[in-house]
């Protein structure tokens, strides 16, 4: 427990910023539905018939001119986006800055199993996740509030329940790659977020690449579906929760059995 703490107060900036950030971006945007309504609802049409791009936003399913819409299509987006770099980003940092900062040889020396390690420092990524979406929440719910009207509440929560899947398995490959190297690899966390949403892209723009929809986790949490269907695809879903605990149970395995550098 001691360690879960320590994990939670070292990247507690980090959360701040980020949850602060999308948090404050999504809640704004939300703020000007009510300046933007009139004109979104002119340009509903126009973005609907837009080809490769309104399927890959979504725009040819729901309407930017409603207040679920626009949620789904923009805020949604942007929300998942920021989401999925913040988890790849703690996920890629949490075990590996150990070894960069050359701590992992006192860090080991301690009554601790490296099972105990791997345990508690998965625990505080998955308790950061769950904190950027409760502080993205507040400040979303707020933008809402300002805009006078609300989204379904069950495809609200059945969208924010699938990013939190969502997030969770980036965080959790990410700290699979951190258990496997010595440098913390930001970089390429980033940009393993950003490569999964392309995937997104590519398997709804060409229908030779929908395969690809089964290796991105952005396919199934993804807004507009979630609120023009009302419901997440389940298989899916535990296909990508078990792609979750693999991550986790190969980051404690590999971790156990590296030579580490003091």
């Amino acid at each position: 427990m001691t360690l879960f703490r320590h994990e939670l107060k070292r990247n507690l900036k980090a959360l701040l910023i980020w949850a602060l950030s999308i948090g404050i971006l999504c809640g704004g945007c939300l703020l000007l539905f009510d300046s933007l309504e009139e004109s979104m609802a002119e340009m509903a049409e126009a973005y609907s018939n837009m080809g490769a791009f309104s399927a890959a936003l979504g725009m040819d399913k729901i309407s930017i001119g409603t207040i679920e819409g626009f949620y789904a299509t923009e805020i949604g987006l942007m929300f998942a986006i920021g989401g999925a770099m913040f988890a790849a980003m703690t996920g890629a940092a949490i075990v590996a800055k150990e070894e960069e900062g050359h701590t992992s040889e006192f860090l080991n020396t301690l009554p601790f199993g490296r099972g105990y390690i791997v345990g508690w420092k998965y625990a505080a990524l998955t308790a950061l996740i769950v904190l950027f979406q409760v502080m993205c929440l507040v400040f979303i719910c707020i933008g809402f509030a300002g805009a006078g009207e609300w989204p379904s509440a069950k495809e609200f929560l059945l969208f924010h329940a699938a990013q939190l899947l969502m997030q969770l398995e980036v965080g959790s490959i990410c700290f699979l790659l951190s258990a496997c190297t010595k440098k913390r690899q930001i970089g390429g966390a980033l940009g393993f977020a950003m490569f999964l949403y392309l995937l997104d892209l590519m398997c709804r723009v060409l229908p030779d690449l929908e395969n690809l929809k089964y290796i991105t986790p952005y396919y199934f949490s993804n807004a507009t579906d979630i609120f023009t269907s009302g419901e997440v695809n389940t298989g899916m879903a535990f296909l990508h929760f078990a792609v979750t605990i693999a991550s986790v149970i190969a980051a404690a395995a590999v971790y156990r059995k590296r030579d580490l550098a003091a």
